[in-house]
């Protein structure tokens, strides 16, 4: 983090392709989602939809490690500890990939078990089973793409994954639509269209970044330093493992919670299903600013605790805020006005497309608030401080968005599930809010790299 300018610039230096990421990463599934809906149909998308809340179950056991790591990451590099960078990055890619594998040897042989358990409806089961037992295949190069992005952050890199992202859109771009319409004389794959071309981006994308990293002598970059770090450092994996656990356990949480309620989603048939992913392509794009500007505050926080300089948290914190009401609060606004036309995008028939829209105006402005509880409990984390920001945002999750979504689901149909979301992020923020400001920020805050 540099200081020879306002820290709004460099927050806005370092946010903005970090979020052109997300955008680039985002846009491959929704690419995929309006292929599918607009190419095979709202089936075809309600087959992928089933997917979503697993994928991010697994996902969110690399993200904790990407947490903890780009954490230590960012102390050792504000501390121009370098040497100790590559080593946390080894260590934590290890376990990553050992992870990964055992995904998709599970997913090979228990995917249809899954979906089936997943109360998948019965017209798609077939198409979510290819699509899910494919994307667990690729879980471990998966893992590796979405670690090394993560941890390149921790070192102030949010450019590097911007180029990656951009790769990795463009291949999809063309291979999704040429497997399902069978161009170039390749055979028509239907719904597992979209998880072969992931699978094929991902790779390639993979292959790309190590040789860009290498030439560019990149401070993570795969070569013979970076290999021989690639092994069990009990001391480093366990302040990775302290700071990345309960991340993880909160995502799980988030994602278990999520698999409750796309249970209950399904039992309204697929066209809620179709709708239920509809809406979900058009939050992730909203959450963006949110999400980017909780990971900037982190890096930030990390890097200004490893160089000593723990009087400058609370601007990055109140800078976070800010960013938020305007970037985060900007999309909502807009994402009201072209409701319609997005969902649009997804969606061809006219009635799941009203339902969309209906849920999607319940749950869009819930989007601010999430994002200024990640401010505040991401700050915390770049301390080290994870279990009782974990804690309340998993009481606001089990003590809020489960029980309201049953309970309306029930009395009032699928808006029920919907109007449990903004319950639970504005639970999450003043309970994140109440613990920085009474608790957190009282303490002495040290170093632990």
């Amino acid at each position: 983090m540099t200081t020879a300018r306002p820290l709004w610039r460099a927050y806005v230096a370092f946010l903005l392709p970090m979020m052109l990421s997300n955008i680039l990463q985002a846009m491959f599934g929704t690419v995929n989602g309006i292929y599918l809906g607009q190419m095979i149909g709202v089936d075809a998308l309600a087959a992928v939809s089933i997917f979503f809340p697993v994928m991010f179950f697994f996902i969110s056991f690399i993200i904790g490690l990407g947490a903890g790591s780009s954490v230590l990451i960012g102390q050792a590099w504000g501390a121009r500890a370098t040497g100790k960078v590559k080593a946390i990055a080894g260590t934590t890619l290890t376990l990553a990939l050992i992870g990964g594998g055992v995904i998709a040897v599970g997913g090979g042989l228990f995917a249809r078990d899954l979906m089936i358990a997943l109360a998948t409806p019965a017209n798609v089961l077939d198409a979510a089973t290819q699509y899910a037992r494919i994307m667990m295949i690729m879980m471990p190069a998966t893992f590796t793409f979405v670690l090394a992005t993560s941890m390149m952050r921790g070192v102030g890199d949010t450019v590097t994954p911007l180029w990656a992202l951009a790769f990795s859109t463009l291949i999809g771009l063309v291979v999704t639509p040429a497997l399902i319409q069978g161009w170039f004389g390749l055979p028509q794959l239907g719904v597992a269209s979209a998880a072969i071309a992931s699978a094929i981006s991902s790779i390639a994308t993979l292959l790309w970044l190590g040789f860009y990293m290498r030439r560019a002598n990149h401070p993570l970059a795969p070569d013979a330093a970076f290999f021989k770090a690639m092994r069990f450092n009990p001391e480093l994996l366990g302040k990775v493992l302290r700071i990345g656990l309960p991340t993880a356990v909160q995502l799980v949480v988030m994602s278990l919670a999520e698999i409750v309620l796309l249970g209950i989603v399904n039992r309204f048939g697929s066209d809620a299903t179709a709708a239920y992913g509809a809406v979900n392509q058009v939050l992730s794009y909203v959450q963006f600013p949110a999400i980017s500007i909780a990971i900037t505050a982190s890096i930030f926080a990390a890097q200004a605790i490893g160089a000593g300089h723990t009087d400058r948290i609370g601007a990055i914190v109140r800078a976070g805020m800010s960013l938020n009401l305007i970037l985060t609060g900007g999309l909502v606004a807009l994402g009201y006005l072209l409701s319609r036309i997005v969902v649009g995008l997804f969606i061809t028939s006219a009635e799941v497309r009203d339902l969309a829209q209906t849920l999607l105006f319940i749950v869009l402005w819930s989007t601010v608030p999430f994002g200024m509880s990640g401010v505040f409990s991401a700050t915390m984390r770049a301390s080290g401080t994870v279990f009782v920001p974990t804690l309340l945002s998993i009481l606001a999750i089990v003590a809020v968005e489960v029980p309201v979504a049953v309970v309306l689901s029930d009395r009032i149909g699928i808006e029920g599930v919907w109007i449990a979301y903004p319950a639970a992020f504005c639970t999450m923020m003043v309970l994140q809010m109440a613990f920085y400001r009474l608790v957190w920020r009282k303490r002495e805050i040290k170093r632990l790299i």
